[in-house]
This record gives C-alpha cells, sequence and structure tokens, in this order.
C-alpha cells in the first residue's frame, strides 16, 4: 500500500536553474541597468551540474550536523544538498519508508509513535537506525532536516484547522505565565510549538493595536520606507533579506509580520520595480511563467522553488505571486485534480502556445489592481490554495507542499 514502485524516476535537480525569460521570448540578453532595486541576478553564475557524490548521501542521512556544520562542508568539500520545503513526493516516500519499517519491525503505531518522538535523538534502544533508514529514502535531505520534518507533520496536534476564541485565550493565559516557551505551551493549548508560535506572532500579539482592512497611503509609505532602509540602503536583497517580525516593530505593531511582508511581495516591491506603476499580469507573463515551470523538469510543482523563477528582465513578480497564478492556470484546465504535473505543463504550453506581441511602447493602460490583503498565506491548520493539488502520478491529494 505506502511502498512505491520498483522503479523510481530520478530525482529532481537540487540546485534548479530555470531558462532565462530573454531565452523564451527569442530575443537576444539585455545588458543588465542598476535600478537600486531588487537582486542583481545576471551576476549569478550559472548552477553546477547535479553532483552525484555517494559519499555525500550517506553522511547527509547518518551524520547529524547542525546548519552551520552543513555550510561549512558546503565551503570546504562543495558538499550539495536540499532545502525547503518537503514536495509531495518527498511526503509519499517518507510515509513510504515509515511505513516499510513499522511493517519489518512488527511494531504498532503506537510504539512508532514513541520512537518517533523519543528526546534520544535517534538513540532509541533497538531503534538506533531508523532515521538514517527514512532519510536514505530521499535525495541529499540531511538527516536532522527529516528529524524535524517528521516529528511536525506526524505530531498528535498537527493539521487541526482554525483557531477558535477559547484557543487564543488559552495561549495568551499560556504566555502570560510561561513566556514564549513554545513547547511547554504547545502541551496546554493542544497545538504544535510552531502552530502556536505563528499563532500568536501573526494575529494575537499588539492585537490592541494591530489594524485591519485597506491599508492607508501613509502606512504604505512607511513601510516602504522601513523597507528600503533595512534593504536597499544597506546593499542587500529587498524580495529576501528581510525580517519582518523587526518591520512589525518599527511600524509600531500597527501591522503584523504576515501583513507587511504580503502588503510589501504583492504590493509595494512589483510596482516600486515597475517605476511606480501598479504592474497588470500580461499574457506575456503567463507565457514565459509556464515556459520556465517546464524547464525545471520537476515530477511535481510542489518541488519548485518559485524563489528562482524570476530574472533580471522578468522580476516584478514576488515568488508567492508566481505560485497562486500557477495554481490559477493549472485550475482553469477541467479535470487537472486526476493529471500528472507533466500532463498539465504541456496543456499549458498549448494554450500559451502563441508567443505575446512585444510590449505597448504606448501609454500604459489602467487597470483594476487586486489587492494582496486578502490572500491567506500564513499559519499552519488554516487552508490555503497551493500548488500541488493535483492528484496524478507522482502527486500527493491534496498536499500542501
Amino acid at each position: 500500500m505506502f511502498a512505491p514502485g520498483p522503479q523510481q524516476p530520478p530525482p529532481p535537480p537540487v540546485q534548479q536553474q530555470p531558462v532565462r525569460s530573454d531565452a523564451i521570448l527569442g530575443r537576444p540578453p539585455k545588458q543588465k541597468k542598476s535600478r537600486g532595486v531588487g537582486p542583481a541576478l545576471d551576476d549569478a553564475p550559472p548552477a553546477p551540474p547535479q553532483p552525484d557524490n555517494p559519499e555525500h548521501a550517506h553522511m547527509l542521512a547518518n551524520v547529524w550536523m547542525n546548519a552551520s556544520k552543513l555550510a561549512e562542508l558546503v565551503r570546504t568539500e562543495g558538499l550539495v544538498y536540499k532545502k525547503g520545503k518537503f514536495s509531495a513526493t518527498e511526503e509519499a516516500q517518507l510515509n513510504a519508508a515509515i511505513e516499510r519499517y513499522r511493517v519489518q519491525k512488527g511494531l504498532s503505531q503506537a510504539e512508532l509513535d514513541q520512537i518517533i518522538f523519543s528526546n534520544k535523538l535517534g538513540k532509541e534502544k533497538g531503534h538506533e537506525t531508523f532515521w538514517s533508514e527514512i532519510t536514505s529514502a530521499l535525495h541529499l535531505r540531511p538527516i536532522i532536516a527529516v528529524y524535524h520534518h517528521v516529528r511536525r507533520t506526524h505530531h498528535p496536534f498537527a493539521g487541526k484547522g482554525a483557531w477558535t476564541k477559547t484557543e487564543d485565550d488559552l495561549l495568551l493565559q499560556s504566555i502570560n505565565s510561561l513566556g514564549q516557551q513554545w513547547e511547554k505551551i504547545s502541551d496546554i493549548v493542544q497545538r504544535t510549538a510552531a502552530d502556536c508560535r505563528d499563532r500568536y506572532r501573526n494575529h494575537l500579539a499588539d492585537r490592541d493595536v494591530r489594524r485591519t482592512g485597506a491599508w492607508t497611503k501613509e502606512e504604505e509609505e512607511e513601510l516602504t520606507r522601513i523597507v528600503t532602509e533595512m534593504t536597499v540602503e544597506q546593499g542587500k536583497d529587498m524580495d529576501n533579506d528581510i525580517f519582518w517580525g523587526v518591520v512589525s516593530k518599527r511600524m509600531g505593531g500597527k501591522r503584523g509580520r504576515q501583513q507587511c511582508r504580503i502588503k510589501w511581495t504583492d504590493s509595494l516591491a512589483p510596482q516600486l520595480k515597475n517605476t511606480g506603476e501598479k504592474p497588470r499580469w500580461s499574457a506575456m507573463d503567463a507565457y514565459i511563467l509556464v515556459h520556465k515551470v517546464d524547464s525545471l523538469n520537476v515530477r511535481d510543482d510542489t518541488e519548485i522553488d518559485w524563489k528562482l523563477l524570476p530574472d533580471e528582465n522578468w522580476n516584478v513578480w514576488s515568488a508567492h505571486a508566481l505560485q497562486r497564478r500557477w495554481v490559477t492556470m493549472k485550475r482553469s484546465i477541467k479535470g487537472f485534480e486526476d493529471m500528472s504535473h507533466s500532463e498539465i505543463v504541456e496543456i499549458l504550453k498549448t494554450k500559451k502556445a502563441q508567443s505575446p506581441p512585444p510590449v505597448n511602447s504606448g501609454r500604459k493602460k489602467k487597470s483594476k489592481f487586486i489587492s494582496a490583503e486578502a490572500v491567506n498565506d500564513g499559519d499552519e491548520g488554516e487552508v490555503q490554495p497551493e500548488a500541488g493539488s493535483s492528484s496524478g502520478p507522482g502527486t500527493i491529494a491534496g498536499s500542501s507542499g
């Protein structure tokens, strides 16, 4: 039931390198222009080919290394490993490996949970190889990352849905008495530690001064000033080098970290990059997005690192906006739920087969801009549309990636 077939498809590249927009449109590369905003993507060297180092793969699956040790090995030995969200395919492989281990050892579900949630960090008597065995089922994931991921996703408090007022009140009472000791608070509130932390930071902290609804022009100007001071003026990336908790505090807590992030990435940053005009998603954008996704050769769209899709000549849209646009296009296909990722890509390539005409050089047409505030993009347990919702080969139905 859980075991994968004998023939596994090759793993996706760890270092994804989407095709550039100018190549998609058949245009010569433009000279890089410094505008003072956004990353200087032209300076990035081509991604090296995917290494196949058995020693590194064995080390990742068997040696417990923290982030600093992994970073050191990247510098000194050229170690390549996979970071970021676990894809639907990886989830299936992990579940298969865990179930296979349970069956082989004759364990009950309660006994399996005892191994997963033991505090002995892989030294549970008689099951010392458990974490190594299930990590080996994946491709270049560090054992410590698999450990934390499995403990989080298999936690009995995971996936409990929307928070109630009673839970919110209990969470605040627990924080008042214990401070931000999330593991202890988790046992009281009956939610995961990460769920409690995110609920507090994104919704409950500063709620006496927190504003909701449309942003005022003054708020937008304040947020723009704060972010540019923290990034552009310090030579940092205005899309990725931002600590949103700090931004929220500098705004006096009037807007939460999640509100600030969404407002910036989906509204203000694109407008700033587009010479002050609110950008409009065009047929050319859709054409480029489909062909960039196709160039990645992934098995499932939950494997895509959306932050890598923009390039020097196509850098208006945030990773979050691109992912939502992809979901919209995918859901426009009748019966997409039963299709594989490759089938969906081929259909969208056909629908977007005609290369759009050049951008008009005349006056820009004004269009209605849909605010990003309506997008729910944060807490565990709150449903939101994401890539990876098809259920064909290589995909887990309903997975959030």
